[in-house]
């Protein structure tokens, strides 16, 4: 007569044998893996799982396979994750941004779960750049300032979605500068980036990438601003949101693995190394580089830090602007 999975369990326990989880994960992997890109395609997200997946899967001797789950700022994508099975055959690319701003603002059943994804590995950080499109008729980010003053709200500025990362850069530019502006989210880059082009707003907030740079390099688009530690070396010219007197504006992006809530410390580990080693390559740093991007990965203990260091500002941000991220 077969044993019941509880009497399976007795007898694992009483011969100091691993639980199943356990034994499960160190047989871990065993099959093709997941990764979702919360995102939608087209983005430096998307081209940088993609970058990210195909070494994974050599040093895992399993496939990795991108799947998109946009929608929401990437909340929708990380509450997919935080529903997997804690197996380590699901995780998730993913910015910092939604796990460290929907726990405020999102309704609790939904911020619980986000927030209970489990952080594997940074990846990259991402500087972001605010851009004037044809609608704009300044020069510099002093006449968005000045124009904010004088529009009543009539400056649009828009970004990839809510709660993320260029929604952050506007937030905090809007509270410390205490000026009305407009905005207008989208559910990723796209359709944001045609639209800046064709003029239906006045400034946008977007990713550093080859696209936009060529854009503005064409003239279709001005740079005003950076998120980023130092100025570009592709845009010298133009000065950092720090250097203009808004650092807490001065945010980039940092982007990581995800694993669902209750993921085993083994397969968490086994992960994190591997992704520091592709990251630390030589490969993977010139393709940064070429997408002007910066490595940022480390230990999971550090991302998390990171999220945490990033929820207090948000926080804070909150409690000065109850309504910052409307």
């Amino acid at each position: 007569m077969s044993m019941s999975r509880r009497a399976v369990l007795r007898a694992c326990l009483a011969l100091g044998a691993p639980s199943l989880p356990a034994a499960r994960a160190a047989d871990w992997p065993s099959r093709p893996l997941r990764l979702l890109v919360v995102y939608p395609p087209g983005g430096v997200s998307d081209v940088m799982a993609r970058a990210l997946a195909g070494p994974l899967a050599d040093a895992l001797g399993q496939p990795v396979v991108v799947e998109h789950r946009a929608g929401a700022g990437g909340s929708v994508g990380l509450d997919v994750l935080a529903r997997a099975s804690a197996d380590g055959y699901t995780l998730a690319f993913s910015a910092i941004s939604p796990i460290a701003l929907h726990p405020l603002v999102a309704p609790a059943a939904l911020s619980d779960r986000v927030q209970a994804v489990v952080p594997v590995a940074g990846v990259m950080r991402t500087p972001v750049l605010v851009v004037a499109t044809p609608a704009f008729n300044g020069h510099d980010f002093a006449d968005v300032l000045i124009q904010a003053q004088h529009a009543g709200g009539r400056l649009r500025w828009a970004t990839s979605g809510v709660a993320t990362t260029g929604h952050l850069v506007l937030a905090q530019v809007r509270a410390l500068a205490g000026v009305d502006i407009t905005h207008v989210p989208y559910q990723g880059g796209g359709q944001q980036l045609n639209d800046a082009l064709a003029g239906h707003f006045e400034l946008l907030s977007t990713n550093v990438a080859a696209q936009q740079l060529r854009y503005i390099e064409g003239g279709r688009l001005r740079a005003l601003a950076v998120g980023a530690p130092q100025r570009l070396a592709a845009l010298p010219q133009v000065p950092t949101l720090a250097e203009l007197g808004f650092e807490a504006a001065n945010r980039d992006s940092l982007f990581g693995i995800f694993a669902p809530p209750g993921t085993p410390a083994s397969v968490v580990g086994r992960l994190n190394a591997e992704v520091r080693r592709i990251v630390a390559s030589a490969p993977m740093r010139d393709y940064l580089r070429r997408s002007y991007n910066l490595p940022a990965a480390g230990s999971a203990e550090a991302l998390a830090r990171e999220i945490a260091l990033e929820r207090e500002r948000n926080g804070q941000l909150l409690a000065r602007e109850p309504r910052a991220f409307e």
